[in-house]
C-alpha cells in the first residue's frame, strides 16, 4: 500500500512550486552569503522541511566547479595515532560546513593515485597525514588553486602549509628522562620509512646525548623496526634483547605502538621487567599507553590543535592562495608513567630473592 509519498528525491523545483517562489530564490536560500528577502527565506525553509528537501551538493559542485569535500589522506589504518586524528579533523571540517573524503595511501605509489582521484571530486582542499606528494602533482594542485596542508611532514613544497608537533623537543626530553631514570645503554628504535617525525625525534635524541656519549658516560645505538605497529615492536624486542651482554637498559621508541610491542616482547621472550631491567619511552600518548600493563612514559601530541590548525590553514589559503608557505610547530607534553620509574630497593631485592613455595593442604572432607 502506498504511503502517498514519492520515492524520488525532492528537487529545488519542487520546493519552488510548493513555496510559490522562483528556483533562484531556493538556490539563494541555501547558498551561504547570498541575498534573499527574510519572508522568502522563511517560505523556502518551511517548504523544504515539509517536503524533506536536501541540497544536492554533487550537483552544486558541478555548477560551481568546487565541492565542500576536503580530501584526507592517511597511510593505512593500523597506526593508532593517525586514526585518532580523524575524529578532530572531521569535527573541525564540520564546523566549516565541509566533509572529509578519506583516501588510503598505505603504499608510496598509492599517494599519487589518491591525489589524482581527489581532483575528480572538485575538492576544496586536501590534508595529508602521510607521505609527501611528487613535485609535479603538488604544482598541479597549486595551479588549480586547491590548498594543501600537511601534518607532521617535512616542509619541502612551496605554497603548502605544514603543521608539526615539536619532534625535536620530544626527542631531547626523552634522552633526559631515560638518563635521569638511570639508563646508560640506550637505543633509539626507528622505523624503515625515514619520514620527518621519526627522523627528527631520533636526531634530537642523539644530539641531547652527544656529550655523554663522547665522555663514555652512556652508549647509544639505533635499531630499525620493520614498521610502525605493535607486532613490529614485539619482533624488535626479539632482536634487541637476544644477547644478554648487549641488552639496552633504556629504549626510546618512535611511537607508542612500537613501545607497547617492545615491552610485551621483552617480557614474554626474555622475562625482562619494565622498568627494573629496561626503561621504555614512546611517543604519541595513544590510549594503549595508559593501560596498566604498559604504563608507558610518552609524549602527548595535541591532536585537537593539529586538526584545528590544519583546517584553519586550508580556509585561510582558500581566501589567499598565493600567500607564502607556513610551517607551524606545536609543543608536545611529557606524560611520565611507570615505564621509566627508578626501581625501589624493595622491588629490586624482591626480584632477586628466592620464591617461597607454599605446600597446598587439602581441605578437610
Amino acid at each position: 500500500m502506498s504511503s502517498g509519498k514519492s520515492s524520488a528525491w525532492v528537487t529545488s523545483a519542487d520546493v519552488a512550486r510548493h513555496a510559490g517562489v522562483s528556483r533562484s530564490a531556493v538556490s539563494r536560500t541555501f547558498t551561504e552569503g547570498a541575498s534573499v528577502a527574510p519572508e522568502t527565506r522563511a517560505k523556502v525553509l518551511k517548504s523544504a522541511e515539509a517536503l524533506g528537501y536536501q541540497v544536492n551538493m554533487l550537483a552544486r559542485s558541478m555548477i560551481q566547479q568546487q565541492s565542500n569535500l576536503v580530501g584526507v589522506v592517511v597511510s593505512g589504518f593500523d597506526n593508532p595515532f593517525l586514526l585518532s586524528l580523524l575524529g578532530p579533523l572531521t569535527h573541525q571540517l564540520a564546523l566549516r560546513s565541509q566533509a572529509p573524503l578519506l583516501m588510503d595511501a598505505s603504499e608510496p605509489e598509492q599517494l599519487s593515485n589518491s591525489l589524482r582521484q581527489l581532483m575528480q571530486y572538485r575538492i576544496s582542499g586536501v590534508i595529508l597525514t602521510s607521505g609527501t606528494p611528487p613535485i609535479q602533482l603538488a604544482k598541479e594542485y597549486l595551479r588549480l588553486r586547491i590548498p594543501v596542508a600537511m601534518i607532521n611532514r617535512e616542509p619541502l613544497l612551496e605554497g603548502v602549509d605544514v603543521i608539526n608537533s615539536d619532534n625535536r623537543q620530544g626527542g631531547a626530553l626523552a634522552a633526559e628522562v631515560l638518563c635521569r631514570a638511570g639508563a646508560r645503554n640506550l637505543v633509539f628504535l626507528n622505523v624503515v620509512t625515514g619520514t620527518l617525525s621519526p627522523s627528527a625525534r631520533g636526531a634530537a635524541f642523539a644530539k641531547a646525548l652527544a656529550g655523554q656519549v663522547r665522555r663514555g658516560a652512556v652508549k647509544l645505538r639505533q635499531a630499525t623496526a620493520g614498521g610502525v605497529s605493535y607486532a613490529h615492536g614485539f619482533e624488535a624486542a626479539r632482536q634487541l634483547f637476544a644477547e644478554p651482554s648487549a641488552r639496552p637498559d633504556g629504549v626510546f621508541c618512535t611511537n607508542d605502538a612500537l613501545a607497547c610491542g617492545l615491552i610485551d616482547g621483552a617480557r614474554a621472550l626474555y622475562g625482562l621487567r619494565v622498568p627494573e631491567d629496561v626503561k621504555v619511552v614512546g611517543f604519541d600518548d595513544i590510549p594503549m599507553a595508559a593501560y596498566e600493563a604498559y604504563a608507558l612514559t610518552t609524549f602527548r601530541q595535541d591532536i585537537g590543535a593539529l586538526a584545528e590548525r590544519a583546517v584553519a590553514c586550508l580556509a585561510e589559503r582558500m581566501g589567499a592562495p598565493d600567500m607564502p608557505s607556513r610551517t607551524l610547530e606545536l609543543p608536545v607534553s611529557l606524560v611520565e608513567r611507570r615505564s621509566t620509574q627508578i626501581p625501589s630497593i624493595e622491588s629490586t631485592e624482591s626480584a632477586k630473592a628466592p620464591v617461597r613455595r607454599r605446600r597446598l593442604v587439602s581441605p578437610p572432607v
